[in-house]
């Protein structure tokens, strides 16, 4: 078999996984309540975990979510030894372009669903329309457990230039958010020749240690400054783990469907819009249970812990390097994101940048309207 074959996916869950997801639902062993049953301050009380995981058991259908998915045209192809799961969804327009959506964890290509149809069939026959890859990060999702270590974000953008290059997509724009805002500026500084912009949202900026980048800081950049440093301080704990044990936190989420719903859902209610009081007030139940069981069938949970470990041990990381030279846009949803303009500007060539109010860490969920405008606000300013 040629290894650069491109071979049609269609997802097909044994019903013997299915049942064995409900059967080890049902067989949690729950823990005791303790203090305020609302109080999420201590990680995910056990009362809202508890029916999270009896409507998963009882009501949620993976066979319709899974019919959905099937939607859509998607393929696999094995590059630099490993299988990458993608959609591949191209526009009827002849003008379209071809545009690389990558999405972050918790996450997969279903966080894009809402996108497709005002990307690819926009209602304005003035408005920018694209031709959509978007690929199941290697190790996350149906791309499949990782076979091998030292999958950090440069191979995966290498990747998945590769994988752009099989499609015969010469010249392509690249959207990405949470690990797609790392990986989709890689792309752009290694292919520049190739990305025509570099969209993202969830983009991560460092302090310049310039004292006067510093001093000229605004108000809400001072509290997106402090924010960030909350989230160093004590919202990290995740991260730190996965990037430090990351087998130890493996076997444990490999293991307990209970235990992978909460660690997912503890993301959704920490980094969604703040003015919400529980997760689903801000993205759909099913739409979370989704992403949840997704890595439970794929048993991908030991490769999404060692993308972290990879990234904490790659020497190259956060070593300063060249700004990029590729357009770049920057979408912030202040509820949630940490990104300051004067910061990314030493990083980046920025060139687009909007400041939305409503949304949080996942705004493909949560306003898909607002992010999907904004792409097409971006990417029209280039290709006109």
């Amino acid at each position: 078999m040629n290894s650069n074959e491109i071979r049609p996916f269609r997802i097909d869950i044994p019903q013997a996984d299915i049942d064995d997801l409900h059967h080890r639902l049902t067989r949690t062993r729950w823990l005791d309540e303790v203090g305020d049953r609302t109080d999420w301050t201590r990680g995910v009380p056990t009362t809202y975990l508890r029916e999270l995981a009896t409507y998963w058991a009882e009501k949620f259908d993976w066979r319709a979510v899974e019919a959905a998915l099937n939607a859509h045209p998607q393929f696999t192809t094995e590059i630099d030894g490993e299988n990458l799961h993608f959609l591949h969804i191209r526009s009827e327009r002849a003008d379209a372009t071809p545009l690389l959506l990558i999405h972050g964890w918790p996450g997969t290509p279903a966080d894009f669903a809402a996108l497709i149809d005002p990307l690819t069939s926009p209602v304005d026959a003035d408005s920018p329309a694209f031709h959509l890859v978007i690929p199941s990060l290697p190790g996350h999702g149906f791309s499949g457990p990782l076979t091998e270590l030292g999958w950090n974000d440069g191979r995966v953008a290498a990747a998945l230039a590769e994988l752009m290059t099989r499609l015969d997509y010469d010249r392509f724009g690249v959207h990405g958010g949470d690990h797609g805002a790392f990986i989709a500026p890689c792309i752009g500084r290694d292919h520049s020749d190739r990305v025509i912009g570099v969209h993202a949202n969830a983009l991560v900026t460092f302090p310049t240690g310039d004292p006067a980048d510093m001093a000229a800081l605004t108000g809400p950049e001072r509290a997106r400054l402090a924010a960030m440093g909350e989230f160093r301080d004590s919202g990290s704990a995740y991260m730190n783990l996965a990037g430090s044990r990351p087998n130890t936190i493996a076997q444990l989420l490999a293991d307990s469907p209970v235990g992978q719903l909460g660690w997912i859902i503890e993301k959704y209610k920490e980094w969604t819009d703040a003015t919400h009081v529980l997760p689903e007030d801000a993205i759909d139940l099913d739409t979370m249970l989704t992403t949840v069981t997704i890595y439970w069938l794929t048993d991908t949970a030991r490769s999404v812990a060692n993308y972290y470990y990879e990234r904490f041990h790659d020497s190259t990381m956060f070593v300063p390097a060249a700004a990029g030279t590729v357009p770049t846009g920057v979408a912030v949803f202040t509820t949630a994101d940490f990104a300051i303009r004067r910061f990314a500007e030493k990083a980046h060539n920025i060139v687009h940048w909007s400041e939305f109010y409503s949304g949080g860490h996942f705004p493909a969920l949560e306003v898909p309207d607002l992010l999907s405008g904004d792409i097409r606000e971006f990417f029209d300013g280039l290709i006109h």
